[in-house]
């Protein structure tokens, strides 16, 4: 199953690039434990472990490929977030793909909610 969303967030690319990548500023966002790095092929954990991966193709301030780890897919599940410059901020688009079908309503939640809905409600209260 594929997950697809747009969301609009007042930072720009690079403070957002950020609070994807720097494990300090995710913590901020998440209020949990983060392991991550910006960098190609380095494992990640967010939340505990609740999601965990690797990084699989990293541009600077633009975009952010990561395998998430399932059991027992055919094929990786993969999650993209590409960061578009807006005039006032920034358009996140959000693309996950190979979802499992039953953690399918999970996933999609907390995409909205407490992953980029996390880091919306960061940057915008913090104005």
């Amino acid at each position: 199953m594929e997950i697809k969303f747009y969301q609009y967030i007042e930072a720009t690319p690079e403070e957002l690039f950020q609070a994807l990548t720097n494990p300090f500023t995710i913590e901020l966002w998440s209020d949990a434990p983060a392991k991550m790095d910006a960098l190609e092929g380095t494992e990640f954990e967010l939340w505990d472990g609740d999601i965990c991966g690797k990084n699989l193709k990293v541009v600077e301030n633009k975009e952010l490929v990561q395998e998430w780890y399932f059991d027992n897919l055919p094929e990786p599940s993969i999650a993209t977030i590409k960061l578009h410059l807006h005039k006032t901020g920034t358009n996140v688009e959000v693309k996950h793909i190979n979802v499992p079908a039953e953690a399918f309503e999970n996933i999609n939640e907390g995409w909205r909610e407490f992953y980029i809905g996390a880091i919306k409600r960061f940057f915008e209260e913090e104005l």
